[in-house]
């Protein structure tokens, strides 16, 4: 039987070795497939009004960000924010990012149930993520130092956690409809050719790995924290 430490690594070293695959393999095809033009030499930019226009989405505002592929649609404002290797690129990998982004905007117009559950959950998980582990951690010291109230207070900070796994897990219908609505208006609206419509699926394909991947991690943690509190991680006797 695993106890302690082993039993941590073997939860939690899977998930991590799969989520760094998925982030090489999402560079590495957002590398390739940005190399490649788009028929219609539109940006990242044009593509999104344009999408957006054609699914009534006047109201949803385009704008720049920093960083790299951090494309994201806020439904708090209505801004689909998106990064300069994506905005100002006419390239395949460009269009299927926007897409899926712009599948985000019609989520939000069309009250997509698993959307709304999601920003539901956004501040406890928010909340859970930040201060889960820190409350864990403060209750098994007490805990065995002998105070009473520390394994109540590790529980909470279990239960804060298991807020931001569920959120997790919420996210993968999000993420996954986003692009099959993507990889639809591309097909729908003729804007994207047979094979810039499967090198755009490809990118949404290795980015839909990492939240497999990080909802993996997040369950090993949990568990891992659950079993150590009722003695089955050899944490307590």
């Amino acid at each position: 039987m695993l106890g302690g430490w082993g039993l941590y690594l073997a939860l939690i070293v899977p998930p991590l070795l799969l989520m760094l695959y998925a982030q090489w393999k999402v560079s590495s095809t957002f590398g390739k497939y940005s190399k490649v033009a788009n028929d219609r030499n539109m940006t990242g930019l044009q593509v999104a009004r344009w999408l957006l226009d054609q699914n009534n989405l006047q109201n949803v505002q385009v704008e720049l960000t920093k960083g790299k592929l951090s494309d994201h649609y806020d439904p708090r404002v209505k801004i689909l924010r998106l990064s300069p290797d994506v905005a100002n690129k006419a390239s395949v990998a460009s269009m299927g990012i926007v897409a899926h982004e712009v599948g985000h905007a019609v989520q939000h117009a069309q009250a997509y149930a698993p959307m709304q559950i999601r920003s539901a959950l956004a501040p406890v998980a928010s909340v859970g993520s930040n201060f889960g582990f820190i409350l864990i951690f403060i209750g098994i010291l007490l805990a065995g130092g002998g105070a009473a109230f520390g394994l109540n207070l590790a529980w909470l900070g279990v239960a804060l956690f298991g807020v931001a796994v569920l959120f997790t897990f919420v996210t993968l219908p999000v993420e996954f409809d986003a692009s099959s609505r993507a990889r639809s208006m591309l097909r729908s609206t003729g804007l994207a050719s047979v094979s810039e419509a499967s090198g755009a699926s490809a990118v949404l394909s290795a980015a839909a790995l990492t939240y497999v991947a990080a909802l993996l991690a997040a369950v090993g943690q949990l568990l891992y924290w659950v079993l150590l509190l009722t003695g089955g991680g050899g944490g307590r006797r």
